[in-house]
């Protein structure tokens, strides 16, 4: 996780255009509105150990079990929608909300991102002197572009600051500029999820 952990703050984001909210750190994301017919399949039950070996042992062959397709919590009817809210949320948190918000973006995402997310929540968890020194972060998202030569790749510019109430290790920070490169995938039509979150700088 870059910088300190960039993570999120509290305060409810309802993203325009296709009514999805991304929630506080104290309550998990909310899906966005999607068809009727968007309704995610029933996941597959994976064959239990014992049937796989029976199988083969009589076919010679072993077949790997294909693992359920992740499925997140949040997504919107274009990339820049759930990119937008994904970040708005990702560099706005404080200390007593970070580790619950980075928890809430991983079900709010799949693939690398949830992963990047699961770790970041477990880091900020336990750090002390995060909590300590009553560090929060602040932003807005000022540009989101298509990255050249990828079309499910796209370019997140954000302004952030970082504070502190009980450390004067921030006093005096100017707002900085942070780059990050986002990657989205369309899980049906109409329903964008965050895929891929890699800060640059």
């Amino acid at each position: 996780m870059r910088r300190l952990a960039a993570p999120l703050v509290s305060a409810a984001l309802v993203v325009s255009g296709c009514a999805s909210v991304v929630p506080t750190a104290t309550t998990a994301p909310s899906p966005a509105t999607a068809p009727p017919s968007a309704t995610a399949p029933p996941p597959r039950t994976a064959p239990s150990p014992a049937s796989a070996v029976a199988r083969a042992n009589t076919t010679h062959e072993y077949q790997p079990s294909t693992p359920p397709t992740q499925q997140a919590n949040l997504w919107a009817s274009d990339p820049t929608t759930i990119i937008h809210a994904f970040a708005t949320a990702y560099i706005n948190w404080n200390a007593s909300t970070v580790a619950a918000r980075m928890r809430a973006l991983a079900a709010a995402s799949i693939g690398q991102a949830r992963s990047a997310m699961q770790l970041a929540a477990a880091n900020t968890s336990r750090d002390y002197e995060l909590r300590r020194g009553g560090i929060a972060n602040s932003g807005t998202v000022e540009a989101i572009a298509p990255l050249h030569g990828a079309h499910d790749r796209y370019v997140v510019v954000t302004q952030e600051q970082t504070t502190a109430t009980n450390t004067t290790a921030y006093q005096g920070l100017r707002p900085a500029w942070h780059l990050t490169i986002a990657t989205v995938q369309q899980m049906r039509p109409g329903a964008w999820v965050l895929s891929g979150w890699q800060p640059e700088t």
